[in-house]
């Protein structure tokens, strides 16, 4: 089906101006013209133009103003409903159901125009993708704007999901109060936020949160993990191997879809009941690994149901078909004397399954290949995380009868498992291969009546170290990939992939903060409408990131709070919670500048040589960071150098000017005395910076955790310099007053008569 039609029948009659003109971009694209009409710079400009300065401008202008009419609409329900909540136990006006239902209906128009404006972004952002593959697969010989396009649709807001978070949340939370007034059956208010997803797994509800983690801080998030949850060994052959020697393993996982991609379109739309299969195993598939053919369904509430069975890859193919149904491993089970009931649980799943393929007409389209590092403590799953990194995803269609990628009469590609092919799959044809850039993180979270997640995992996901991908699936992105002129519906975090998803980790930290006091913010909506505190109280921020603080930053928060501290027992402003033009303190303090003499938490901790450890745990003699081999980025050599080039540098100048002084003093011993002060000076400052290039090669080396600071060699060389300034100012000061009575004598003196006359006698000058 061309997109051209898909976009047609997609457009809301009262937005139709709005939405992007596909025809016209094809049209200035010139698709059909012949091949030896040539493609100038000015068609180039007239393209590039009208894409992203008219059609984009247009797309997000519109999305823009009215997502923030729907803002508008939502505090003002929630302004109504505030009006509602009642006072001192009585309500306030007359509050009728009447009311609260009319209120209901707004809060149904802005939720149904809410869809409305995400399938309007989401078809034009498909509309935008497709244009520029045409326009880069017919005009790219000289010009190529995808990666351009990316960049410009990532720092838009109208395909972001994350985007309609907070207005989602808030919507949630009237909806909540409303329908407790109407006396609806529901106890706690929906989950409406796409961070998390609640899956069951035999039997137990988890809360599920995803992300993509770049692989620059890949080492640093499994250290922060690794320090609360073991990783989990997979299975017992893999315990007797040592852990030097013992790898993460990896997992193929084949999905199943149909030739129009009916399973991808369920997804990307979500479906009521969209479902996904898939074929998994660990390792390679020569080595005779379990199978298992897995049914996953995701259902209108937002829960996930999984269902699957172990199969053999010999019987895969004929139970594609519907020719085999599993006889052999039903029998086996009636054998061992397995019980009934779970025999017949058996039978319906596999029955399920075989129907679930042969109605959609299944067949393999896709194989995703990751390495799996995973965490969770033994015999406790409350936290399970998982960490998937090499992840690429393969073409095993056979669309295309002419050059199929798999052969139709097998259920997976031989060429891959026949020779035991390894990321990054260096054989596989470019066009086959989609390699993901970075790792994925899954954090699941046992439901278990805790209203929280553990402190940690809080930090870890409000952290730097990740970047949220909420309903992030393998499956989909893999065909929309390697798939995309099948298909007419693509992800939003498709534009995410080509940006940097690194943060500060201040800014992710405050992002954060920022986030938790708007859900405060309609917490206490619904708080105040029910008599009773929702979210734990009042929202109170933090001082900074726990995952990204260096040392400075800890000792100032530190002596900031300890200040704070004693400001506000001594003050009855600051008990109060009033604040004064002095509550930031700390920087450029003496405590600040010289350690030792700060009186907070945080320095006296450090000033603690040897701190109790508790009983069974004996210091480690080697720690984690120093084991391995040593890899240090050039950058940090190069860094010492230069420091050590600067201090000769100064050491340089300021010898000269000692050789300039003696040389100059034609006998004067202050200006000799003054050259042999800078000459001091300049070995000192050569020596200094010797010896601390070697003593920082020596920490970098050795893995040191210290500070490389030191402020002793700046401070002794810039009093020296202050010191001889001052005294070569005293004593040219000195010289000339003297001159200056000098000359003022001398005056004088010229100034007497020539003859003096002392009573009568007269005296001859000359």
């Amino acid at each position: 089906m061309r997109f051209g039609r898909t976009l047609r029948s997609s457009i809301y009659p009262e937005w139709k101006d709005k939405y992007i003109d596909y025809a016209k971009l094809k049209s200035l694209l010139r698709e059909d013209a012949e091949e030896r009409v040539k493609w100038t710079e000015d068609d180039e400009n007239k393209f590039c133009d009208e894409i992203f300065n008219v059609q984009l401008e247009k797309v997000a202008a519109f999305q823009e103003s009215t997502f923030k009419s729907l803002e508008q609409r939502a505090t003002k329900a929630a302004e109504k409903l505030h009006d509602l909540a009642p006072e001192e136990g009585n309500p306030k006006g007359t509050i009728t159901t009447e009311r609260f239902k009319e209120l209901e209906k707004e809060l149904d128009g802005i939720l149904d125009e809410t869809k409305r404006l995400k399938k309007y972004s989401e078809i034009n952002y498909t509309g935008f993708l497709k244009i520029v593959k045409k326009h880069d697969r017919k005009r790219g010989n000289n010009y190529k704007i995808r990666p351009m396009l990316m960049t410009s649709l990532s720092k838009r807001p109208f395909n972001s999901e994350q985007g309609y978070h907070p207005l989602l949340n808030k919507l949630s939370t009237i909806f909540f109060v409303v329908r407790q007034q109407l006396d609806e059956s529901e106890t706690n208010p929906a989950v409406s936020s796409s961070d998390a997803q609640s899956q069951t797994h035999n039997g137990e509800r988890y809360t599920a949160y995803k992300f993509w983690v770049h692989l620059d801080n890949l080492l640093e998030l499994k250290t922060y993990v690794l320090r609360r949850l073991p990783v989990l060994v997979y299975s017992e052959q893999s315990t007797s191997k040592s852990l030097e020697t013992q790898g993460d393993p990896t997992l193929n996982s084949l999905y199943f879809d149909s030739q129009d991609f009916s399973l991808y379109k369920d997804k990307v739309d979500r479906q009521v009941d969209a479902s996904s299969l898939r074929v998994r195993w660990y390792g390679q598939l020569n080595a005779n690994p379990e199978l298992f053919l897995e049914l996953k369904t995701i259902h209108e509430n937002g829960t996930s149901e999984e269902k699957r069975i172990p199969i053999k890859g010999k019987y895969i193919q004929s139970f594609i078909k519907g020719e085999y149904k599993m006889e052999k491993s039903i029998q086996k089970m009636e054998r061992q004397g397995q019980q009934t009931n779970k025999i017949e649980e058996f039978k319906v799943t596999v029955a399920e399954i075989q129907r679930f393929i042969l109605e959609h007409d299944l067949q393999p389209v896709l194989r995703a290949v990751y390495t799996r590092t995973a965490f969770q403590k033994p015999l406790d799953d409350k936290v399970r995380i998982s960490i998937d990194t090499s992840l690429a995803f393969i073409r095993e269609d056979s669309l295309d009868s002419d050059r199929p990628c798999r052969d139709p009469n097998n259920w997976h590609r031989l060429d891959i498992d026949n020779s035991a092919m390894l990321y990054p799959f260096p054989n596989i044809n470019q066009g086959e291969i989609s390699r993901f850039p970075y790792a994925i993180l899954d954090i699941k979270v046992k439901d278990d009546g805790a209203k929280k997640n553990p402190k940690w995992v809080e930090d870890l996901m409000a952290s730097h170290l990740v970047h949220k991908a909420p309903r992030f699936s393998k499956f989909v992105h893999g065909v929309a990939s390697l798939f995309e002129d099948n298909v007419n519906a693509l992800p939003f975090w498709l534009s995410e992939i080509e940006t940097d998803i690194r943060k500060d980790p201040q800014a992710a930290f405050e992002e954060e903060e920022r986030r938790k006091a708007t859900r405060a913010e309609n917490n206490q909506v619904v708080g105040s409408f029910l008599g009773t505190p929702r979210g734990g109280g009042s929202f109170k921020p933090g001082v900074s990131s726990p995952l990204g603080k260096s040392y400075m930053q800890d000792r100032l928060a530190a002596e900031d709070d300890s200040t704070r501290e004693r400001r506000s027992s001594k003050s009855p402003a600051a008990r109060d919670g009033g604040e004064g033009p002095s509550a930031q303190s700390g920087y450029g303090t003496m405590s600040s500048v010289f350690p030792s003499l700060s009186r907070s938490r945080y320095a006296l901790v450090r000033r603690v040589k040897e701190a109790p450890l508790p009983p069974g745990v004996t210091k480690p003699t080697l720690l984690i960071k120093d084991s391995g081999p040593l890899q240090v980025e050039p950058k940090v050599w190069l860094a010492n150098e230069r420091t050590f080039l600067k201090w000769q540098h100064i050491s340089v100048l300021l010898g000269t000017l000692s050789v300039a002084l003696y040389n100059a003093a034609k006998g004067s011993l202050t200006i000799q005395a003054f050259s042999i002060v800078f000459l001091g000076i300049a070995m000192f400052t050569a020596i200094w910076g010797y010896s601390m290039h070697r003593v920082r090669r020596d920490m970098i080396v050795a893995r040191s955790g210290k500070d490389f600071d030191n402020w002793i060699g700046p401070v002794i060389v810039c009093i020296s310099l202050i010191v001889v300034l001052i005294l070569n100012f005293i004593i040219q000061y000195r010289e000339a007053v003297k001159k200056m009575n000098l000359s003022n004598d001398t005056n004088s003196s010229s100034a007497m008569p020539d003859t003096l006359w002392s009573g009568d006698v007269k005296v001859e000058l000359n």
